[in-house]
């Protein structure tokens, strides 16, 4: 079986978690932790940042400092993985779906269309007309590795006085080649940026995340509460709820090691891509979707398009397992899921046309050219 996206492993891996394992330092303090820390704020060039245990708690730390609480609303997208909006439910606040645009990402222009019609301004911030729910907080993913119109939306949630919070779990070296924010990464434009290091990432840690900020005082309160928010920690006071977010220092080895071969990583990721795309040119009703060109993006999964071809997403799945072939439709879209139905969406369309079209092909950074002329060919007999 060829398999989607798996770690690529071939570095200083393994000599840095035995170096970690014989310090005898092998959980939440340690210097790979903070090595780890240092390495990726310098990589991203921010001054502030804390490693977690997942993305998933880097955007829950995200949207607490934000101030989001029950009775509050977060903007999200619906076209994403579940884990960008749970943290919104954690809070006992509620996402208001949003559709995304031909990138998959968030649609600026229903965005602003929603905030400048849908809502108020009151004293306490933007209201929702239809909810009476005060809106703190924008969720954007950069879904694929592919940069959202952030400049634009950083303008939207400027003038309503809303944090944004930049998913870039999936786009880490991701970074404008032009514009006013030339030269910045993915996940460094917002009040906040999280980051992950899952098994199929474009690194990892096995697990693992990484918030960062502007403010030095959230990052401050982010490590605060990520380590079960200790007052006191000789006689263990704690004023505050807190949470076991604290990455570990394996996890830290593992990231300081595939740090090293990032850029490596995205070469090969944008080498492949281009290579698929030139050789998918020939079949009719196939294409891969093309990531824009105001960014270096990561590349870090490739979308097939399927257009008038002979099977559709589901049949053309099942006929590339039975040929050893392992796929992925894009995720179930959030507003139709069970936890989620009674929350509001907002003018879904797109989403639901790219959700019956799409699959992530085998894009892992081990791929080789062999397995790639494969994949083609077994597309071409389908």
């Amino acid at each position: 079986m060829i398999p989607l996206s798996v770690p690529n492993l071939k570095g200083n891996e393994e000599k840095y978690v035995v170096d970690a394992i014989r310090s005898e330092w092998v959980s939440t303090s340690g210097n790979y932790v903070s090595k780890f820390e240092n390495n990726i704020k310098s990589y991203l060039n921010v001054d502030n940042a804390i490693a977690c245990q997942s993305g998933t708690a880097a955007i829950h730390l995200a949207l607490i400092l934000s101030g989001v609480t029950n009775n509050n609303e977060v903007i999200v997208p619906t076209l994403t993985f579940i884990a960008a909006v749970n943290p919104v439910k954690y809070l006992g606040a509620d996402p208001v779906f949003m559709d995304c645009d031909d990138s998959l990402n968030l649609d600026y222009y229903k965005l602003k269309e929603f905030l400048e019609t849908q809502c108020i301004m009151t004293k306490n911030g933007l209201k929702n007309k239809l909810t009476n729910k005060i809106i703190k907080a924008v969720i954007v993913v950069h879904v694929f590795g592919n940069m959202a119109n952030i400049e634009k939306i950083i303008e939207l949630t400027n003038k309503y006085n809303l944090k944004l919070i930049e998913d870039s779990t999936e786009a880490l070296g991701t970074y404008y080649l032009s514009g006013k924010y030339k030269g910045k990464f993915a996940g460094t434009l917002g009040d906040f940026g999280a980051y992950s290091f899952n098994g199929n990432k474009i690194i990892t840690t096995g697990g693992g995340g990484l918030l960062v900020s502007r403010s030095s005082e959230d990052i401050k309160k982010a490590k605060y509460l990520s380590t079960q928010a200790k007052d006191d920690e000789l006689y263990y006071v704690h004023d505050h709820i807190g949470y076991n977010y604290r990455m570990t220092n394996l996890q830290g080895a593992l990231g300081v090691a595939q740090l090293e071969k990032v850029e490596e990583f995205i070469n090969i990721k944008i080498r492949n891509y281009e290579l698929y795309k030139s050789k998918m040119s020939t079949i009719k009703g196939l294409s891969l979707l093309d990531y824009n060109n105001e960014a270096r993006n990561n590349h870090w999964f490739y979308s097939l398009v399927i257009n008038d071809f002979k099977l559709n997403r589901d049949q053309l799945l099942v006929y590339l397992s039975q040929n050893k072939i392992q796929t992925r439709p894009i995720w179930k879209l959030i507003h139709t899921q069970k936890p989620y139905v009674d929350n509001q969406s907002y003018k879904i369309e797109k989403a639901n046309l790219y959700y019956n079209k799409i699959l992530n092909i085998p894009c892992s950074t081990n791929l080789k050219k062999e397995s790639i002329e494969y994949i083609i060919n077994t597309l071409k007999k389908a």
